[in-house]
């Protein structure tokens, strides 16, 4: 049996962290999803095998037994030990008497959705929810779930938003909440395939929210930046900001100083379960300094310059 390098499938290092997992795996499901690849065997083959390296390497429990795996059979390669390695050790056990049942999700993908590394590796471990399970007498009490990244914008992450998916044979059109933020699962029930026991599968969009050319996000703030001439940074004045819902005037202070940070209260994101409740807008000042002045100007200056 072939060892796979889910590591190397995803293109992270052995070390990554969950975000870098996700943002690996958003990024390649997109790049080759059927959707986009119509007809292209080798892209879903592709598609097959990213999404068998996400599930377990987004599972710490199935991705603790993987490292574990790994290491052994990293050692067996340097020893040129004589004979295979040996496969039977590495295989999961089940617990409390559940298994989990990974060929009914052949009913997603078609055929060979999961290679035969996964199934004997990890077709013992229990728990792992997003997959049909079955009790010892083989009736299914669950049907699989299926993940689906979807890329929404900062603006649509704000006001809410719908995307129209296939599944199953059909398209639907899923709800967005305002709030969503990457990473953010938008549950649709029973909208795929039925197990054997005739329950449908749940979908699973996995938002990912696009960077903004106008705003930096931090949870539910936004940061933003403007830039202001010297005499209203000296003397004081009003400047328009941008917001998430059109322009909003704010009063700069006689004396602020390059970098200062001013804060908009409630004009930030909304809170996603709480989509009332917002948070603030915090904006940055960059001084301009005039490159040429009148003489006027300049000679105001030098007056004020000699009376500080």
């Amino acid at each position: 049996m072939e060892y796979k390098d889910y590591y190397k499938i995803l293109g992270v290092d052995r070390k990554a962290g969950m975000e870098d997992v996700k943002r690996a795996y958003r990024k390649l499901a997109m790049q080759y999803h059927p959707d986009r690849n119509p007809g292209d065997k080798k892209a879903e083959e592709r598609f097959k095998e990213i999404n068998e390296a996400y599930q377990v390497l987004s599972d710490p429990q199935k991705r603790a037994h993987y490292d574990r795996l790994g290491d052994s059979y990293s050692r067996w390669q340097r020893s040129s030990a004589p004979g295979d390695f040996n496969w039977s050790d590495w295989f999961a056990q089940p617990a409390g008497g559940t298994r989990v049942v990974y060929g009914d999700l052949d009913e997603l993908f078609g055929a060979g959705a999961f290679s035969d590394f996964f199934r004997t590796i990890f077709s013992g471990m229990g728990g792992l929810g997003d997959f049909p399970t079955t009790s010892g007498r083989g009736r299914s009490r669950a049907a699989p779930a299926y993940q689906q990244p979807v890329t929404i914008s900062l603006q649509e992450a704000y006001s809410g938003t719908t995307r129209q998916v296939r599944t199953n044979g059909r398209r639907i059109e899923v709800k967005l909440p305002s709030g969503a933020r990457t990473g953010t699962k938008v549950r649709v029930p029973e909208v795929g395939p039925a197990g054997p026991g005739g329950q449908p599968s749940d979908l699973y969009l996995i938002v990912d929210v696009a960077a903004d050319p106008r705003f930096e996000r931090d949870g539910n703030d936004l940061r933003t930046r403007i830039t202001i001439d010297a005499f209203t940074a000296m003397l004081g004045g009003e400047v328009e900001v941008q917001t998430m819902t059109g322009n909003v005037i704010l009063t700069i202070p006689p004396g602020t100083q390059p970098e200062q940070v001013f804060r908009i209260a409630g004009r930030g994101m909304p809170q996603l379960k709480n989509p009332q409740v917002r948070g603030d807008l915090y904006v940055r000042v960059k001084v301009q300094i005039p490159r040429t002045l009148s003489a006027k100007q300049k000679n105001l200056l030098k007056e004020a310059a000699r009376q500080k």
